[in-house]
């Protein structure tokens, strides 16, 4: 087995057919693999490496070089996607290897983070990843709306393609990862993919000439479905006014669908909302993203209550040792050494506290490590609940 970085040329005969392979129908159709060469130039910046026997590709696995914010402080971020092998090659351990090497090259090259969209969870949770919320999709009828055709509400609404807006949209994207818990960001070379396709309409809303909120979204049929993607608003008046403009598709098109924060209410938008919001999970095929931390660099500094506990990181290729966390200070402070930890973690229990999906009890309950009742306190306290919201689709 030999592993090696690809170079960008490289991916159209060798990563790109075996991750459409296990992602996609098969086999590939003609248009498809055309499909490749056009999509090629928004790699140009992973790093893709693969397992070689004989000369020939087993397996493969990539890494997007992104940012994200792990709260309130935005950080690199290795985004891995693209992992797949051969079928006469599974499960002989070439991921294991793979994922070994890229996150070792990821982390060396100044990454405290890394996120995925698992194929099965339960894998990756093997490699210190842990569950993050899934963004909800939310549908409802544009006629619901009613009500907001008739509110005067500050601010003024922009319509146009991505395309022409995509410079204002990416801008207000990088104001949402500076702000915004766990959101991440591609790198300019991938985003640019966005306004490339110009395939989506995208409303903007401004108040006091700032852009306070935007959606992307394309309409299926007359008479069918406005599909949105991600609802971004930073605030109530821009929200509402994202939905006044979709009330005004009412004889247009019958249902909206909009994906949402884990932390957004759709029921209390409006009185009488008939909505529907689904979060569906599944063991594959419909799976919330997942993250970890690679490296402690990542938590020195971070904003923190003043809890103060020595915990034993166990059982991780790139955490591990024993640490005091302190908090103290408003700012999470680590020392190495010392007496005897109150708490026993894993990668996964620590990145489940350091993105606030997980209350110390659950770390325990699920395995992730041990904590005594008085750490567990401490920890609270240095990391509250706070849920991450994604946003980044790979």
């Amino acid at each position: 087995m030999f592993i090696r970085r690809l170079a960008a040329e490289e991916r159209l005969t060798t990563s790109f057919p075996l991750q459409a392979y296990a992602f996609e129908a098969s086999p590939l159709s003609t248009e498809r693999v055309e499909a490749f060469h056009r999509y090629l130039p928004y790699n140009k910046g992973n790093r893709t490496l693969v397992v070689e026997e004989d000369g020939e590709t087993r397996a493969a696995a990539s890494a997007i070089p992104m940012r994200q914010n792990l709260r309130g402080r935005v950080l690199p971020m290795a985004g891995v996607a693209g992992v797949a092998t051969h079928p006469l090659a599974r499960r002989r351990g070439h991921v294991r290897a793979l994922l070994h090497q890229l996150l070792d090259e990821m982390r060396d090259e100044g990454h405290p983070l890394t996120a995925l969209y698992p194929f099965r969870a339960g894998f990756y949770e093997r490699f210190g990843y842990v569950g993050l919320p899934r963004a909800r999709t939310v549908r409802f009828s544009p006629a619901d709306l009613d009500p907001l055709l008739r509110a005067e509400l500050p601010g003024e609404l922009t319509w146009e393609r991505i395309g022409a807006g995509y410079a204002g949209y990416r801008a207000f994207t990088e104001r949402c990862v500076r702000e915004r818990h766990g959101f991440a960001i591609f790198p300019e070379f991938r985003a640019v993919g966005l306004r490339d396709r110009d395939d989506r309409w995208l409303v903007t809303a401004r108040i006091g000439g700032t852009t306070m909120g935007a959606l992307t979204y394309r309409i299926e049929d007359h008479d069918g479905e406005l599909v949105g993607d991600d609802l971004l608003a930073t605030d109530p008046y821009a929200r509402a006014l994202l939905l006044q403009f979709l009330a005004r598709h009412v004889d247009q098109v019958n249902r909206i669908s909009l994906q949402v924060a884990a932390d957004e209410l759709p029921e209390l938008w409006l009185t009488d909302l008939d909505v529907h919001v689904e979060a569906r999970v599944s063991r594959s095929g419909s799976l919330a993203p997942m993250a970890r931390l690679l490296s402690l660099d990542a938590l020195a500094g971070l904003p923190a209550g003043p809890g103060r506990v020595r915990v034993e990181l166990v059982g991780d290729r790139w955490l591990a040792g024993t640490h005091l966390l302190d908090g103290t200070t408003g700012h999470l402070e680590l020392t190495g050494g010392g007496p005897a930890p109150a708490a026993t973690l894993t990668a996964a229990g620590l990145s489940a506290l350091a993105y606030g999906v997980l209350d110390p009890a659950e770390v325990a309950v699920r395995g992730l490590g041990s904590i005594a009742p008085d750490a567990a306190a401490e920890l609270r306290r240095l990391f509250p609940r706070h849920l991450p919201y994604l946003f980044a689709d790979f």
